[in-house]
């Protein structure tokens, strides 16, 4: 079967991943004989070796070439390409005869049936024959118990059949266990192909689809529902088997029982509808469960990515207060399921008995002349138990119908969801032009308002444009449209070549940061030098610890926002494309390095010389440079021409260079040839933050996920069963050890009854013993469904109170964690956490614990009854037993690590697909497509690798465990023959019924034990963070006053810190004091430490010495929320919350809608928002991308009006908004913080020069700390600075 998906996947070669030859260990199992192969005995050397050493991801066996993503996306996604196509013309057809349009999506279903039908029937082949050979063990038994009954001369067939019962029973485990196999591994192939298909489909999603699927949502559809689907195929068969086996099981009873048996299929013709009506209420349930999740998911990936805005502005609880509102929402739908749980129980426990009790019952009544005989009993008894698997399946595979039924829905929702249009802009354009708009109208989405209005724009081949407006003109919509990523409304758009684009916020792959550079092209070393110079990345490389083969942290943590930008800028140079998008690339970088990348990379003799270049710019003495200006406005294009052509057209030009001075703007009309260190950018982002200098020693690289190694502790164990909470635990124990008992009880409670019937002569006798017999037998009944109920709702509330706990302390230490943790950590480990891990902890674990208690009481319940029966039994147990414990000795070693590497594979999956949703544009632009699709296959792949080796050592124990319980049957129905006439046939047909159900019971226990063993790796990750280091408490029992601080006085003393202890200081003997209502600006070089002190100020880095205070209190005596709850920040990041306009603003809900209006029109907003159909409540998009870069920032600088301290620190506040709104900022501020203290980080340098005093920094260290005036009278490095930035004495400064 195999062979055909190698057929289809010729075409697509298999790749291994990249590693050694001694790290590429292939599979031995197709060299393998067919003994080893049924048995799984060529796996046996991975067990041994994890037995005597923890499994490392090289020592697993590769994959079959059939089993990997590189076959099995490409062949789905053709078969997926097939069923869209089938569909159009179904809509077609449809339409036709409908004359309206039909929107009907492609079916997934029929593609995953196209690709994998060959398999699947394969599968259901050996479903078959297991079937089938699980029925013949009861009729081999009734023969026995004949032969028992009747002592023929010829004793041998006594012997006969024990071997033949020996003999079916083994070869019923040898096919089961290859159904398992390639069970499981068919439905991790479908989830491997629908993963490969989400990922491609995201590739190319329009920004309606973005809009209406968060990252959240399509990283669920990954995890979740993809999962779902997983689920059903494992359990796909059972939709037919359990029939099947039913109408075989009720045939069989037919035999012995006749028309009585009836009754028992009434019962279950019963029991169908109810369990029909519950999946449905389950489906609802679980409908409204993924939402939530989707929720949860969605709000806490961007909490982690805004985890540094909740710090700053100790938000932390409003926000857990969110997730656990949507977990509370969770966990009643949960509760609720739980409760309907209650009754599968109670099905699956009790639907044999009430067979077994209507058939019985019937069978009496309807000739009273009926006996039961033990041949009838335990034959139906067996019968009976075979009957409880399929009604035990059917509930569950009825509730993985539902759940991928609606998972099925969600992903062809996301699959037929709208793509970029390729027509959208023409990139085989032949003409003069590298760029050519005509009448060209653009928006967001196809029923939007329009965003670029009637654009006629000509950028001949190799042209120097720049492209400059106010804040929310238009600016970077322009070259969202030249990338195709908007939605054209009317008009043509023109491209020639290809492209290279560099975002107004850069992006970072989580990888060495020559792989940034290179992003899939071939290494050319003297080029790659040139870029690397050009782009001045050359001193940064000496700094980094390990030059370009350093890793560089998700998103870019570990280095600074201008070196971000550099990095970006060196990809796109590198990648020799005809034309150059950059979205003002320079305002990330100081003065100088500015003035370098323009000379040498951008300008007339920059190594992009001949190629177009369009620079959105904010930076209007570059302008002169230009060969064509473009100036927007409100999504028009206001003017265009060159420099001298726009000053003697129109004034436009002129009236944006009034935000320089007089003077600054005289000199820069005089200086059109030469562009200057003038620019009044800000200074470099070095520290984004909270990031200090490279040199200063933050040279981290993202942590690979902890793989523990050896056995699971106890107090894992014990950790969770505290959360269940201890009154719960022994009702449990207490409930399934009645249950158990009760069960025993009624087994031997028949077998007396059939012993009796042998011995009772007198007919009325006879009667008034069945009826007492029968009431009994159903008194047992009605205790074991009490029993079974109780036990369920008892594990219902347990395990619900257990998500809880675990839940919120997992929450609870995250937000604790420091800073550095999220920028050191990737966010897909700590997501994996609340989705993948919480999931095992809410649906899994505790069905496993319980599952393994009713097992452990089952088989001492088991081996007791039969070594009653048959004392010599326990000859035969005694060995089997010691060979079980080290078989699952040697087993438990490896599977759990294979389980723990297989958990932290899963982690690079969602971290890659974060990044690329993150990166989709720059990915786009480059047409990077195919490589990133590649790379996710070998993310899933390695995933895959650990999940095969995990399946086969699953299959490899149960192999034997199944074998050793076979030989028990074997060793007891031998017995029984050998006993001879000294065992009663009632005693031979309850041991040899308890020794068939022992092999399962054994199983079960032995596989339940290891499942909890490698399950509670979830528990123990969920806990890890409980030992880690967490930041200072958010409240203290000393509190400063409420008015604290009055005056916003703050004193450094010696202050000291450091990043790490094994790192040197970042800030050394930092001694100073402010006066109340100062204002303060914090200005020096690339690594200085500025944004280090901020960082220190609001306890972001604890002290290494020294101490910091404010209003007479030292800050590390209070607790962080007291501290940053006084403190304002307007950070160098505009980070936005998908939500309400409202919500972004004051999420604590704390001020009235006139006060958000009145900060709007001070942040200059008012008029937009006013403009918006919602106003305030005008819907945020995930991460703000529906506003503009400047908009966001201006948000932020809305919060922070609202929220009016006496302290407020600016941290390049306004490095994304032009410089006419810049000018309008900084006098808001002026006014409305006058009567605070303001520490200014030194951004664009003319709004530094007016602070009452400026902190100059170098090192770590206080150079200077005087009045701008006396510090350009002493000629220091801040006068170099200035001097180097063009500004002079009379710009504005203090004395």
């Amino acid at each position: 079967m195999f062979s055909i998906l190698r057929r289809w996947g010729a075409s697509s070669s298999y790749q291994r991943v990249p590693g050694g030859p001694e790290a590429q260990k292939c599979s031995p199992e197709k060299s393998a004989s067919f003994f080893s192969k049924m048995t799984y005995s060529w796996f046996s050397r991975i067990i041994i070796l994890g037995y005597k050493k923890p499994l490392e991801r090289e020592d697993l066996f590769e994959l079959n070439e059939s089993d990997s993503s590189y076959v099995i996306c490409p062949v789905f996604e053709k078969q997926w390409r097939k069923e869209v196509l089938r569909n159009q013309e179904r809509q077609k057809v449809k339409a036709s005869f409908h004359k309206e349009a039909h929107t009907g999506k492609p079916s997934l279903l029929c593609a995953l049936w196209n690709t994998f039908k060959f398999v699947l029937i394969q599968v259901a082949l050996f479903k078959v024959l297991a079937d089938i050979l699980s029925f013949t063990s009861p009729l081999i038994m009734k023969q026995m118990i004949i032969f028992c009954e009747h002592r023929p001369d010829f004793g041998w067939s006594g012997y006969g059949y024990a071997l033949a019962l020996f003999v079916v029973v083994f070869l019923q485990t040898l096919i089961l266990q290859q159904y398992q196999r390639f069970n499981i591994l068919t439905s991790a192939k479908i989830k491997t192909a629908v993963i490969g298909l989400i990922y491609k489909k995201a590739l190319f999603l329009s920004n309606v689809s973005r809009k209406k699927f968060s990252t959240g949502e399509i990283i669920n559809l990954m995890s979740a529902d993809a999962q779902q689907l997983m689920d059903l195929t494992a359990n796909l068969n059972l939709l037919w088997s359990a029939p099947f086996q039913i109408l075989v099981a009720v045939s069989l009873l037919w035999q012995e029982l006749g028309p009585a048996v009836l009754a028992g299929v009434a019962v279950l013709v019963f029991v169908i509808p109810i369990n029909a009506l519950v999946a449905t209420r389950v489906k609802k349930l679980k409908k409204s469960q993924t939402k939530n999740k989707d929720k949860q998911i969605k709000l806490l990936n961007e909490i982690l990515h805004g985890i540094k805005i909740l710090k700053l502005y100790a938000w932390e609880p409003s926000y857990k207060k969110k997730i656990i509102e949507i977990r509370e929402q969770e966990l009643e739908i949960q509760k609720s399921a739980g409760y309907l749980a209650v009754f599968s129980m109670l099905t699956l426990t009790c639907i044999p008995f009430l067979v077994s009790l209507a058939t019985f019952g019937i069978y009496f009544l309807l000739d009273e002349g009926n006996v039961l005989t033990a041949t009838k009993v335990f034959t139906s008894i067996s019968l009976f138990n075979i009957l409880r698997l399929p009604l035990f399946d059917l509930p569950t595979v009825i509730s993985a119908v539902v759940q991928a039924r609606i998972s099925l829905g969600r992903l062809e929702d996301f699959l037929s969801s709208e793509e970029l249009l390729p027509q959208n802009i023409e990139t085989n354009y032949t003409g003069d032009h590298a760029i050519a708009f005509t009448n060209a109208s653009f928006a967001w989405d196809k029923t939007g308002i329009p965003v670029l209005k009637d654009l006629n724009i000509k950028i001949p081949e190799g042209a120097l444009v720049a492209v400059v407006g106010q804040v929310g003109s238009g600016k970077s919509s322009v070259l969202s449209a030249i990338l195709g990523e908007m939605e054209k409304l009317t008009g043509v758009v023109q491209r020639k070549g290809s492209v290279a684009y560099v975002s107004q916020q850069a992006w970072i792959q989580n990888c060495i940061l020559q792989e940034n550079i290179l992003f899939g092209s071939i290494m050319q070393k003297q080029f790659y030098e040139r870029v690397l110079e050009a782009c001045a990345l050359l001193p940064d490389l000496e700094q980094l610890p390990n030059g370009d083969q350093t890793e560089i942290g998700e998103r870019g943590v570990n280095i600074s926002g201008g070196q971000k930008h550099r990095v970006s800028l060196a990809r796109a140079v590198y990648s020799g494309a005809d034309i150059y998008l950059l979205d003002d690339p320079l305002s990330a970088v100081d003065v100088h390095v500015g003035k370098q990348l323009f000379e040498k990379v951008i300008g007339s003799s920059g190594i992009l010389k001949n190629k177009t270049r369009i620079l959105v710019t904010h930076n209007l003495t570059l302008l002169p440079q230009m060969d064509l200006i473009i100036v927007m406005g409100s999504g028009r294009v206001a003017q265009m021409g060159t420099y001298q052509e726009l000053l003697s057209k129109t004034k436009n030009l002129a009236n944006l260079l009034q935000v320089f001075s007089e003077q600054e703007k005289a000199h820069a009309l005089e200086q059109v040839s030469v562009i200057n260190s003038r620019t009044i950018l800000k200074d470099q982002i070095l520290e984004q933050n909270d990031r200090p200098s490279l040199d200063q020693g933050k040279q981290f690289s993202m942590k690979k996920e902890k793989i523990p190694i050896g056995g699971v502790k106890f107090s894992i164990i014990l950790k969770y069963l505290r959360a269940f909470g201890w009154l719960w635990v022994w009702l449990s124990m207490a409930t399934y050890l009645g249950q158990n008992l009760v069960a025993i009880g009624q087994n031997l409670w028949l077998s007396a009854w059939a012993k009796e019937a042998k011995h009772v002569s007198e007919f009325t006798e006879w009667k008034q013993i069945r009826s007492n017999n029968l009431n009994i037998y159903g008194l047992l009944g009605l205790m074991q469904g009490l029993f079974v109920c109780s036990g369920a709702y008892v594990l219902t509330r347990g395990s619900l109170a257990a998500s809880r706990t675990l839940h919120a302390q997992l929450l609870d230490n995250v937000l604790h964690l420091p800073l550095q943790f999220f920028e050191t950590n990737p966010i897909g480990q700590i997501i994996n956490r609340f989705t993948k891990d919480m999931f095992i902890i809410d649906m899994r674990f505790h069905y496993y614990l319980r599952t393994w208690v009713n097992c452990t009481l089952d088989v001492i319940g088991t081996v007791l009854v039969i070594v009653g029966a048959l004392p010599l039994f326990i000859l035969g147990v005694i060995p089997l037993v010691f060979l079980y414990f080290a078989i699952q000795r040697y087993y438990v070693a490896s599977s759990r690590q294979i389980r723990r590497l297989a958990g932290a594979s899963r982690s690079p999956i969602i971290s890659h697909f974060s990044e690329t949703l993150l990166g989709v544009s720059t990915i786009r632009a480059f047409a990077h497509e195919q490589r990133f699709i590649q790379q996710n296959k070998e993310v899933v792949n390695e995933n895959l690798v650990c999940f095969y080796n995990n399946v086969i050592s699953n299959r490899w124990l149960s192999v034997r465990l199944e074998f050793l319980g076979n030989l028990m049957v074997f060793f007891a129905a031998l017995l029984a023959v050998l006993a001879g006439d000294s065992i009663d046939s009632a005693i031979v047909g309850l041991s040899i019924s308890y020794a068939l159900n022992i092999t399962q019971s054994l199983n079960f226990w032995v596989r339940k034990a290891c499942e909890i063993e490698t399950n509670a790796v979830s528990i123990e990750r969920v806990c890890e963070y409980e030992n880690m280091d967490k930041e200072a408490p958010w409240i203290m029992s000393k509190r400063p006053p409420s008015q604290w601080p009055h005056k916003g006085v703050v004193e450094f003393i010696n202050y000291q810190a450091r990043y790490r202890d094994d790192l040197g200081l970042a800030l050394q003997d930092i001694t100073f004091q402010t006066h109340g209502e100062e204002k303060i600006g914090i200005v020096g070089r690339t690594g200085a430490g500025k944004s280090t002190l901020s960082n220190c100020l609001f306890r972001i880095l604890e002290r290494s010495g020294g101490k910091i205070i404010i209003d007479g209190i030292d800050i590390s005596t209070i607790g962080l929320h007291d501290l940053r709850g006084k403190l304002n920040v307007i950070p160098q990041d505009p980070v936005l919350f998908s939500g309400t306009l409202q919500m972004n603003l004051d999420p604590l809900d704390k001020y009235s809608d006139s006060e958000l209006w009145e900060v709007l029109e001070l942040c200059h907003l008012k008029e937009f928002v006013q403009s918006l159909p919602r106003k305030l409540l005008h819907e945020i998009s995930e991460g703000g991308e529906n506003l503009s870069v400047g908009q966001r920032q201006l948000i932020c600088l809305a919060r922070a009006l609202l929220r009016k301290t006496k302290i407020l620190v600016l941290d390049e506040a306004t490095a994304s908004i032009d410089f006419e709104t810049d000018n309008l900022v900084q006098t808001t501020i002026r006014k409305e913080f006058s009567d605070c203290t303001i520490l200014t980080i030194a951004h664009r340098l003319h709004s530094v020069i007016d602070s009452d005093r400026v902190l100059v920094l170098d090192s770590g260290r206080i150079i200077e700390f005087e009045t701008p005036r006396n510090l350009i009278c002493q000629k220091g490095l801040f006068f170099a600075m200035l001097t180097e930035a063009g500004i002079t004495q009379d710009s504005g400064t203090k004395k």
